[in-house]
């Protein structure tokens, strides 16, 4: 490897490693901006293809492994999987998903064009088709997709309602090479860019800079204060005439013992109480609280858990494994309570999480580790929302709210959103802040709002503009009660889905190209 090109690759690395602040925790939206813009610089620094592919991989690499590291703790410290093997298949699961912004950047250099036209339109549109890429390619890891960083406060956040997620990712890179375009027209760095009177005296080279700045700068403005003006308006109204009271139930059942036949009376007893010391309308109870199949469920318990629901006039929807035939199994959520029974099966299920892919192949990566309940049949795609206590609820469970054109799904029927999930498989690592703020980006999108009821946190209640109205401590058994509205309406996202993205993509794709190829042809 040539001295340069490692620089270049290791830079792209630490500027990936670096976006990770970006998203929650830490909730530092303008930062990838500034590191997705010295990425664009670093990458036309590339003088091959091949070179720019290791660079797209390098930065993709770097975000991943840092900001998804958690894999490894499912695998080893929940799964048995040894330490060298599960930080191995974390390295290879991340590098797999770092492959799309290596095509994006290897596509980027290979277009011979005028810098600026690819700077500014090229390279956001490749970029945040990489994010959407990975929103489906090996059955999709969306995570950490950039447009994520700015839910629920960040100025370009008001995008995500009408052009979802990966809008949000194309204006942020958009906004990211003006910034890249203002620094390239002032230093240089790049050889279609005239640097010369770098050396001139400051007062100078300010001038240099200010003038710039003139044209990428008033775009970059202009689409952050589009952003803005997007994000005031209320796509959305309330639905009905009061809130309806909530309990979003938190049980802190420790993963690694939340399957043993022995500990699930315990796990029992204590659901029942949580739920018992609610007074709500509405009862939430996590992913699997239920730790048995429904069959095997104690005689009288799921009725005392309805009986509690129906003396409040209300329903409570809890996750249960339901046995549906011999090996036929779902990851279920039912409703019980003063409404009729519905259930809920879940859809989109994670690969060696929830079922074993190609088993011919990974037979032995079954073996190594040890997932109970890791191979749950598919629900229906088209589920309605479950009626309850004068709501009618969108539920998904656990990692199906990573994928907003699946949430719509239920929309515009559904007035309220509802993750149920167990998020006790990471342990204490960034994945389950990220997770909420996810759910916070599905709020943004739909214009609704958002119940997470978890095992282990962040068991939190969002309102339909993504900010957290009432949050649990992780790690502790308790309970959250507040009231929520029900909104009704559609939201362009919700009615488009993605579709409106991808045309604008690749438009902004095809412009610079056509521009380029009309040039050559009165050159010629």
């Amino acid at each position: 490897m040539r001295p340069v090109a490692g620089k270049l690759i290791l830079a792209a690395f630490v500027l990936g490693a670096a976006t990770v602040p970006g998203f929650a925790p830490f909730y530092l939206y303008p930062l990838p901006i500034v590191t997705v813009a010295a990425f664009a610089i670093v990458l036309l620094r590339a003088t091959s293809t091949r070179q720019a592919a290791a660079v797209g991989f390098a930065f993709g690499l770097g975000l991943l492994v840092t900001g998804a590291s958690w894999a490894y703790v499912s695998l080893h410290v929940y799964g048995g999987m040894p330490v060298p093997l599960a930080a191995l298949s974390t390295l290879i699961f991340n590098a797999a998903y770092a492959v799309c912004p290596a095509v994006a950047s290897a596509i980027f250099h290979r277009f011979s064009m005028r810098a600026d036209l690819k700077l500014l339109l090229l390279f956001p549109a490749l970029l945040a088709l990489s994010d959407w890429t990975r929103g489906w390619l090996f059955t999709g890891f969306p995570w950490l997709a950039l447009g994520y960083s700015q839910a629920p406060s960040g100025p370009l956040a008001g995008y995500s309602a009408l052009l979802g997620v990966y809008g949000v990712s194309l204006a942020l890179a958009m906004t990211a090479a003006c910034l890249a375009l203002i620094y390239l027209r002032a230093f240089g760095g790049h050889p279609q860019f005239d640097v010369s009177g770098s050396e001139k005296p400051p007062a100078q080279r300010l001038k240099r800079l200010l003038r710039a700045s003139r044209s990428p700068g008033l775009l970059a403005v202009a689409i952050v204060l589009f952003g803005f003006g997007l994000g005031s308006i209320e796509w959305t109204k309330p639905y009905g005439e009061r809130p309806v009271s909530v309990t979003l139930v938190q049980g802190n059942i420790p993963q690694e013992l939340k399957w043993r036949p022995e500990k699930a009376r315990d796990t029992l007893i204590s659901y029942l109480e949580l739920t018992r010391s609610a007074n709500s309308k509405l009862i939430l109870l996590p992913e699997t609280a239920i730790p048995m199949f429904d069959v095997n469920v104690p005689p009288g318990y799921l009725d005392a858990l309805g009986e509690h629901a129906r003396s409040l006039g209300g329903d409570l929807l809890t996750g249960i494994p339901e046995l549906a035939g011999r090996g036929v199994y779902y990851n279920s959520v039912i409703s019980l309570g003063t409404s009729p029974a519905q259930t809920y099966r879940k859809v989109h299920l994670v690969p060696f999480g929830d079922y074993f892919p190609m088993r011919w192949a990974f037979g032995w990566f079954m073996k190594m580790v040890d997932i109970p309940m890791s191979d749950f049949s598919r629900g229906d795609v088209d589920q309605p929302p479950i009626a309850a206590a004068g709501q009618r609820i969108a539920v998904n469970i656990c990692y199906e709210d990573v994928f907003g054109e699946e949430i719509i799904r239920q929309l515009p029927e559904a007035t309220i959103l509802a993750n149920f999930t167990n998020d006790a498989w990471w342990g204490r690592s960034l994945a389950s802040r990220q997770h909420l703020q996810i759910s916070q980006m599905r709020s943004l999108e739909t214009g609704r709002s958002m119940l997470r009821a978890t095992n282990t946190g962040v068991t939190a209640v969002i309102d339909h503009r993504g900010r957290v109205q009432a949050v649990a401590p992780e790690f502790k058994t308790t309970t959250i009660e507040t009231e929520v509205w029900g909104y009704s309406g559609s939201t362009p996202y919700s009615r488009w889905g993605n579709y409106a993205f991808l045309v604008i993509a690749l438009a902004m794709i095809a412009i610079p190209i056509g521009v380029s190829r009309a040039r050559e042809t009165r050159m010629h």
